[in-house]
């Protein structure tokens, strides 16, 4: 955003960039938010810290995650998402094969993080030679579903009523970008 008053000056844009350890808070920070109020992770379980460590470290180890962040802000509110991907199932012959992960915080949300976490995000799968991405979406969660589709995902499946949260059934959707 630009201004005409020569007087003001932009607020820095978000950088994208490879996480790194000082993340940790930031990106569990914002899972944290995501189990207790969002059907986005299906399950009711926080993960202790040390589950929380090793899940983070796995995925810098494979340079596997990236982050948005507030070069204005400091400590983990500087992190304002995250995108992820990981085996699709821990099997050797689907080593190719990556399922994604994108989430913001709240107040990060409708800004266009999302967009350009997932556009690098399959920069960086195609770097690490994967051959498909695929995403596991709520049905009712149209937002991730558009995100996905501008990318080229499309539908590959839905299973009906396949996982419990917050006392009820949900859909979930299986999309797919083949690189």
């Amino acid at each position: 955003m630009t201004s005409t008053d020569p007087g003001t000056t932009a607020a820095p844009r978000p950088l994208i960039r490879a996480a790194c350890t000082e993340d940790l808070a930031g990106v569990g920070g914002i899972r944290e938010h995501a189990i207790r109020t969002s059907t986005g992770l299906w399950t009711d379980e926080l993960p202790t810290p040390a589950q929380l460590e090793a899940w983070f470290r796995e995925h810098l180890e494979r340079g596997a995650m990236l982050v948005a962040v507030d070069p204005a802000l400091e400590g983990p509110e500087a992190v304002l998402g995250y995108a992820s991907y990981g085996p699709l199932v821990p099997k050797n012959g689907y080593r190719f094969t990556a399922e994604n992960s994108v989430y913001l915080r709240p107040e990060a949300q409708g800004r266009g993080l999302g967009t350009a976490l997932l556009g690098a995000l399959l920069d960086l799968c195609r770097e690490h030679g994967m051959h498909s991405v695929v995403a596991l979406v709520e049905a009712g969660n149209t937002a991730s579903i558009r995100l996905h589709e501008r990318f080229g995902f499309v539908e590959a499946g839905r299973l009906v009523e396949a996982g419990w949260k917050f006392d009820r059934w949900w859909d979930l959707v299986h999309l797919q970008l083949r690189l």
